[in-house]
Formats: structure tokens, C-alpha cells, sequence
């Protein structure tokens, strides 16, 4: 891949891309859902959005949530992994996780850690490919 590529963290000001990618996640969710995500999870202190640019186009995204947890100490939490469906298995995902843990690094993170969906087997490839291992279960419970 010739592109440029470029990786940084990003802010509200790039909602309607962010929220163009969320839905190819999350097709269910209509556009003002996502945005009105995505706005919210902006306003958390804790709360970074990394972007992955291919010639000046947002074509990745991550959330990330700083956390600290007694079985890993500082951790970064990432979620909302999405690389455009147009733009996958080219090796864009490895750079940007290679920023990501480089990034998470430099600030003294001990651990990342992030959930993918059961279903989503190309993704459990992908990560056990960068040294990702499975810890236990996410359990969700929807309140009424």
C-alpha cells in the first residue's frame, strides 16, 4: 500500500465520519443514534477517539477508555475497532494497533483490552494474530 497514511487522535469535529463508520459496525442504529453516541462518549474525561486516515480520509476509528482495574492496573479499554469495509486486509488494522499500543505505552498503560463480538470470527483471527488472548466472557444485560 502507496497511500498515506496517517494516525492521531481525533475529536468531536470529525462526528459525521465517526459516526459513518460506527454504523458499518452497528447497522442497526440509524445515523442520529450514532452521532448522539458518539457525542456522549465524547463528554467523558476518560474517553480518547483514534483516528486512521488514508490520504486526508477518516477510513478507521477506535474508541478507548482509560481504566484501572485490579487484575491489570492501568489499562486501555478500546472498542468501536472499525476499518472501512472497503479499506479491509490491505494491513491497515496492524499499523493502527501498532499506534494504538505504542500510544498506550508511552503513557504508562500496563495492559489493552477489548471486546469483539462472538460473531465476528475475522476479528478473533486478527486479533490473536497481534498477541491478543482470550481472558473470560463479556456478559450484557439491556435495563428497562
Amino acid at each position: 500500500m502507496n497511500s498515506k497514511i496517517t494516525i492521531k487522535v481525533i475529536d468531536q469535529s470529525y462526528l459525521k465520519q465517526i459516526s459513518t463508520l460506527g454504523q458499518q459496525l452497528n447497522p442497526q442504529l440509524t445515523l442520529e443514534q450514532t452521532e448522539a453516541y458518539f457525542l456522549e462518549m465524547f463528554e467523558f474525561r476518560n474517553y480518547t477517539c483514534f483516528g486512521l486516515f488514508l490520504e486526508e480520509k477518516l477510513v478507521g476509528i477506535s474508541s478507548a477508555w482509560t481504566t484501572v482495574r485490579l487484575y491489570s492496573g492501568k489499562q486501555l479499554e478500546v472498542d468501536n475497532v472499525i476499518i472501512d469495509n472497503a479499506q479491509q486486509s490491505k494491513g491497515l488494522g496492524k499499523k493502527f494497533f501498532e499506534f494504538i499500543e505504542n500510544w498506550a505505552r508511552e503513557r504508562n498503560y500496563k495492559t489493552i483490552e477489548l471486546n469483539t463480538y462472538v460473531q465476528n470470527a475475522k476479528s478473533h483471527k486478527f486479533y490473536f494474530n497481534l498477541g491478543y488472548n482470550i481472558l473470560g466472557f463479556h456478559f450484557l444485560k439491556k435495563l428497562k
